[in-house]
């Protein structure tokens, strides 16, 4: 009898895998393991769905928040690659789950991910199957011909000749299968944008950011945020408008950190962060001007020629005033060589849930 460890992302077509092979005659045990990444939406509803349709196997977690520079793949011009970081990821939670296989006794593998998206071949896929010694254990029942079809033996769902199936029609699939299999038709992990990697924006932020000093997982979390700035020569700069936002960047300040908003009752608060010690004076001034500048321009006050800026450094109590004067536009502001927002797809990416 076989034991297998799923690699359980708690989408729809992780569970049809799952499903599959836990129907299989040879297999006596499936344990599943989820991996959480600083890149992936958290979903609790993913632990709840476990619990309804694998009530008696053991579910167990890992974070992959200490790996994240790993994850990112850039091109030699430092631009973000989509299909480079799926085949990092892919690498890094195979060798992981490869660790965990010895550690519980597995024999196999089962994964519901699809070759072929994100850039991701099948080759790839292999490739990184033979170096981390998974080499005919890793099962891909969504990819035979007949996934319904019980094969006499696993290794038939591990067999690289057999996985012929075309990525595009998986979908369909995946949702005739789990009607036919009893599975909850839902997909509560949002798999198709659960990596936001994937939505349109994102990996630009990160790149922007990777091309820093330094990388820090507080600094990944502000790339979250709808207004995200960029602006040289190391300035990170995000805006929260409504008061939702605010709390949730009220998390993010770090005491050098500088906190800037203007003198109305509704305008946006601005967390800027950079190295000051690497800055003179003038060059300081400059910055907060020019970031006090920007959020008058976001605070949509008409007809006034100056506006006034609150800012202070987050480890200081005191706040400085300053009387700045917004960009005649936004369109202006997109002119600027040296500050660019790089906005994201909202309708992809749910930055925050009330």
């Amino acid at each position: 009898m076989v034991k297998v460890l799923s690699l359980f992302s708690g989408s729809l077509a992780s569970r049809v895998a799952t499903r599959l092979v836990e129907q299989h005659p040879q297999v006596e045990s499936v344990q599943l393991l989820h991996f959480r990444s600083p890149f992936s939406r958290e979903c609790e509803e993913v632990r709840q769905l476990v619990k309804a349709e694998w009530p008696r196997a053991t579910f167990r977690t890992q974070s992959v928040k200490k790996d994240y520079q790993n994850l990112i793949a850039l091109t030699d011009e430092r631009e973000f690659s989509l299909s480079g970081s799926c085949r990092s990821c892919q690498s890094l939670l195979f060798s992981k789950a490869a660790r965990y296989m010895e550690r519980i006794g597995a024999d196999c593998l089962v994964t519901g991910g699809i070759s072929g998206k994100h850039g991701l071949t099948s080759q790839d896929s292999f490739a990184i199957t033979a170096r981390e010694g998974l080499t005919g254990r890793v099962l891909n029942p969504l990819l035979t011909e007949r996934p319904l079809r019980t094969p006499s033996s696993l290794n038939a769902w591990a067999d690289e000749k057999r996985q012929t199936r075309n990525p595009d029609s998986v979908d369909n699939l995946v949702l005739r299968l789990a009607d036919e299999l009893g599975l909850i038709l839902s997909d509560p992990a949002g798999s198709d944008c659960r990596c936001k990697l994937t939505t349109p924006g994102f990996g630009e932020r990160v790149a922007a950011l990777f091309k820093g000093e330094v990388v820090t997982l507080n600094a990944l979390c502000l790339l979250d945020f709808p207004m995200y700035f960029k602006a040289d020569p190391d300035l990170q700069i995000v805006m929260a408008f409504d008061e939702n936002e605010k709390r949730e960047l009220q998390n993010y300040f770090l005491p050098q950190d500088l906190r800037i908003y203007p003198a109305t009752p509704h305008g946006p608060m601005t967390l800027l962060r950079t190295n000051w010690t690497t800055k003179g004076e003038a060059e300081k001034s400059r910055i907060i001007e020019l970031v006090a500048r920007l959020t008058a321009t976001y605070a949509c006050i008409k007809g006034v020629a100056t506006i006034p800026v609150y800012y202070r450094l987050e480890s200081e109590d005191e706040q400085q005033l300053l009387n700045v004067e917004p960009f005649g536009s936004i369109e202006e502001l997109e002119q600027r060589d040296d500050l660019e927002l790089i906005p994201l797809e909202l309708s992809a990416h749910r930055v925050f849930v009330a």
